[in-house]
């Protein structure tokens, strides 16, 4: 697949071809990465993992879990 490079405003703009593009499942204002490789530029599409809470809470343990933080007496609006 080829595609050409070009001027927008003070930079360089790639177009990404559609079929390229939802073969990964890229879609406008998706966040990339780009990395220089040796004498390669990589555009890669910046994974965002969605947690849970009840998967967040599978890492608790009593090995990990900390006790009661004391902050002093109420201040201003906690006072109320």
């Amino acid at each position: 697949m080829r595609s050409k490079i070009q001027k927008w405003g003070n930079s360089l703009a790639v177009r990404i071809p559609k079929s390229a593009a939802d073969k990964i499942g890229l879609k406008e204002q998706d966040a990339i990465d780009v990395a220089i490789e040796g004498d390669r530029v990589v555009i890669l599409p910046v994974l965002k993992k969605e947690y849970s809470l009840k998967d967040l809470l599978k890492g608790v343990t009593k090995k990990n879990m900390h006790g009661e933080e004391d902050f002093g007496l109420p201040v201003g609006r906690e006072a109320l």
